[in-house]
């Protein structure tokens, strides 16, 4: 069975190559061993609150939602002294019929320093360019908007949105990040990730989103909007370049 490498803490995202079915999804432990476990269309997050023991292997089993053959997806979690997988791409080989289980390719990007972004693929000669976004009315729904940024490569795009969950209100975590064109169509987002969820009352934690690639020209504005997770919180963020 191929193996993630993970750390107490540290948050590890895997990118399949297919939708996935969310309720499916087993993480051995997952009630008492992990802070949090975040499935999405194509993704899954994990961050553990303590690494795997020497030698224990974690077992995580997810279903694909489109019928064809392999069917599931199996790894197992383990720790590494020095070592910890923050971005993995799962990508299921072809296998007899009989064969349910998936033999997966994993294209790491371990959590050793930027020169990874450049082995990986993600950041190339083009560079990344940075904009700042337009932010709308700063505060909504018991919700501050502090700042917001657009990042594009090559290959890649992000949205990154900080917010301050005001005193008084109920924890809040984004479920959905819309980024609509000027002509109505939506952009997929590939990954929606929080540096801390839910966001508590009074305090302060940042949203990016990764789109697909992008194929858009250079400097289109795009509207941004926050959905809550499970709720009716939602923000209109502005717009940005990308």
């Amino acid at each position: 069975m191929p193996e993630v490498r993970v750390a107490a803490k540290v948050a590890t995202y895997l990118v399949f190559d297919a939708d996935i079915d969310r309720a499916s999804v087993e993480v051995e432990g997952r009630a008492t061993r992990f802070r949090l476990v975040d499935p999405g269309e194509r993704t899954l997050y994990i961050e553990p609150l303590e690494a795997p023991k020497a030698g224990e292997r974690l077992s995580v089993r997810v279903r694909y939602t489109d019928g064809a053959s392999p069917a599931f997806a199996s790894f197992a979690l383990v720790s590494h002294p020095t070592v910890v997988d923050t971005r993995v791409e799962v990508v299921r080989r072809p296998s007899a019929p009989e064969v349910q289980e998936l033999e997966v390719a994993l294209a790491r990007c371990e959590a050793e320093g930027p020169s990874n972004l450049v082995l990986s693929g993600r950041l190339d000669m083009a560079g990344v360019r940075a904009r700042s976004a337009r932010l709308g009315k700063r505060v909504q729904a018991g919700m501050e908007l502090l700042e917001g940024a657009g990042y594009r490569a090559g290959t890649w795009a992000l949205v990154a949105v900080r917010v301050h969950n005001l005193p008084g209100q109920q924890p809040w975590a984004a479920g959905e990040l819309r980024l609509t064109r000027a002509d109505g169509t939506l952009v997929k987002v590939l990954s929606l990730r929080m540096d801390r969820s839910p966001i508590a009352p009074g305090d302060t934690g940042l949203v990016v989103a990764e789109t697909e690639t992008p194929s858009w020209t250079a400097d289109e504005v795009f509207r941004v909007e926050l959905r809550e997770k499970g709720g009716g919180r939602h923000l209109v963020v502005g717009t940005v370049k990308l």
